[in-house]
């Protein structure tokens, strides 16, 4: 069964869970808006349903929830920011805007990540710069749960990269993408929905492909060679200009690293350098009206430009409300006991 939620609903419900496990209220609306801004676009595995694992965290210290996050300037375009194994979401929010900032003063920011926490659905972020009129990159990386081409275990991440750009019309064109065939998060929807999975998506123990989504062990990746080697050359663009490896350290000592560190960065472009904005801006709606209006094979609706799905489906939940499988239900119903949280209301 599905029932549907306002998404101030689910806003309301993880916020008071943030709150609940010593969250900052300030930084309980970020991590609340951006699971609620996933689910409404459609991204459930990185929406409400990652409660659960994220109050665990909370809870045992994983994710610190009252963490000093300090940036450091440094100079020019070029910035840090050390989250204290706060939440990603708080985290990579603060790294965008200060990227933006950079990229008002230098036309370009660039600002590091070191020592977060899972930021979510990454799309979120290059948004921000988009609508601030800029290209938005975003990048993270984290411990190995993707095999490596040719292999069968865990060695690289399912490290995300996100791209955004500004329309003038148009919306803003988006990718968000895993480096993984899917994301952890659509194992986690495939077990809530009781649904069997494609055998692209992962392998199970004994490193065989699985339609099962409760026996997949370590995720493949998109493409091939590929994807691992992008979430590879993510690693070295995040975790080792940051001085913070997760991948190498694992793979030498064999176990993950305490602390379940995640790395990223935000880089805000200002196009408008290369010529007049204006024009640009119109040059992504052409762009955009071009792809929509090519025609359509066999079997297919509608023709989506990067982000078009999304802002399809985040229209349609915003009028008729955001669905939660039963499965999601269930897992957020301790969740909200232990915490003396009020469940989310059905619209």
């Amino acid at each position: 069964m599905i029932n549907k939620f306002l998404k101030t609903e689910l806003a309301r419900f993880a916020k008071d869970v943030f709150i609940n496990s010593g969250v900052s209220v300030e930084h309980a609306e970020v991590w609340a808006e951006v699971l609620v801004w996933a689910n409404l676009r459609g991204v459930d595995s990185h929406g409400v349903l990652r409660l659960p694992v994220y109050a665990k965290h909370l809870e045992i210290g994983v994710i610190n929830p009252a963490p000093k996050i300090k940036i450091d300037p440094l100079e020019g375009a070029i910035a840090r920011l050390d989250a204290d194994l706060g939440p990603g979401p708080v985290a990579m929010d603060a790294a965008m805007k200060q990227a933006i900032t950079k990229a008002q003063q230098f036309n370009l920011g660039w600002c590091a990540v070191a020592n977060m926490t899972h930021a979510g659905a990454v799309g979120y972020y290059a948004l921000q710069a988009a609508e601030a009129g800029f290209a938005g990159i975003i990048m993270t990386a984290s411990q190995p749960m993707m095999a490596y081409a040719g292999t069968t275990i865990p060695a690289v991440s399912t490290n995300p990269i996100a791209i955004a750009v500004p329309g003038q019309d148009h919306p803003p064109l988006l990718l968000d993408m895993s480096t993984s065939t899917v994301g952890m998060g659509k194992i986690y929807q495939a077990q809530d929905s009781g649904q069997k999975i494609p055998e692209t998506w992962g392998l199970d123990q004994s490193g065989q492909p699985t339609s099962d989504p409760n026996e997949v062990t370590v995720l493949q990746p998109l493409g091939g060679a590929k994807g691992s080697s992008l979430s590879l050359m993510i690693e070295c663009l995040t975790s080792l200009a940051v001085n913070n490896p997760l991948v190498e350290p694992v793979l030498r000592q064999g176990h993950d690293l305490d602390g379940r560190p995640i790395n990223g960065l935000a880089l805000a472009v200002d196009i408008g350098m290369f010529g007049d904005i204006k024009t640009y801006r119109a040059q992504i709606d052409a762009l955009a009206e071009q792809i929509t209006d090519l025609p359509k094979a066999d079997g297919v609706d509608n023709i989506y430009a990067p982000g078009e799905r999304g802002d399809a489906i985040k229209a349609e939940r915003e009028a008729g409300g955001i669905p939660l499988p039963d499965g999601t239900l269930e897992r957020l119903k301790p969740v909200a006991e232990k915490l003396g949280v009020r469940m989310p209301a059905p619209k």
